[in-house]
């Protein structure tokens, strides 16, 4: 893809496949990525800190899947991958930013975290081809990468408690089936709206 694209005033703008490519690139482009690479991954361990357990599953109810969703469509693919690959390896040596302020891979929801590489990786891949600019398609693109996670995620669960895959579902997905449609439902509307406000803020002149 070019570098540049007309807006429809004629005027030449810089070409922005991600959300995050709006940041302007200071002092460089490299620079800016470590920045959104970090605060990726910062963000998802805030949101793990709002966290709390129910009888319904040993996995806690937290806002990270918002996060992790958010992230992979602004940043794109590669950033956040990076992203949750920061996350997940200081979690696992040791820094206590999972849910819970938790840290290491024994626990019955990591595979959830390993979920959040793959989830925002597809995720970026399908923002960067347009999938966050309309409702319908930012709905689809939330819906695919939620779907990652919980595979992943109750995958392991069941290895870890060793039960079945049925039970795995009834403890891993079910309980959140809701509170994942809501948050989906706000992310849905946010992107295709920022979107909006940027492409109108690129067609004014000056």
């Amino acid at each position: 893809m070019s570098d540049a694209v007309m807006n429809p005033n004629g005027l030449v703008v810089p070409h922005r496949e991600v959300l995050a490519d709006l940041v302007p690139a200071v002092p460089t482009t490299l620079v800016r990525d470590i920045a959104l690479i970090a605060g990726g991954a910062g963000l998802t361990g805030l949101s793990a800190q709002f966290a709390f357990v129910t009888p319904l599953s040993p996995v806690p109810f937290t806002l990270q899947t918002l996060t992790v969703l958010v992230v992979g469509a602004a940043l794109g693919t590669r950033r956040a991958i990076a992203s949750m690959l920061v996350y997940l390896a200081l979690g696992v040596v040791g820094l206590p930013w999972f849910a819970e302020a938790g840290s290491g891979w024994h626990m019955p929801s990591f595979g959830y975290i390993v979920g959040f590489v793959v989830a925002a990786g597809v995720v970026g891949a399908l923002a960067k081809r347009g999938a966050d600019r309309r409702i319908a398609s930012t709905v689809a693109l939330l819906v695919a990468g939620t779907l990652i996670v919980y595979v992943i995620g109750t995958t392991w669960l069941a290895f870890d408690l060793g039960v079945s895959a049925h039970k795995a579902f009834s403890l891993g997905v079910q309980p959140f089936l809701l509170t994942d449609s809501l948050k989906i439902l706000v992310a849905a509307l946010a992107f295709p709206a920022a979107w909006r406000f940027a492409n109108k803020s690129s067609s004014l002149p000056g």
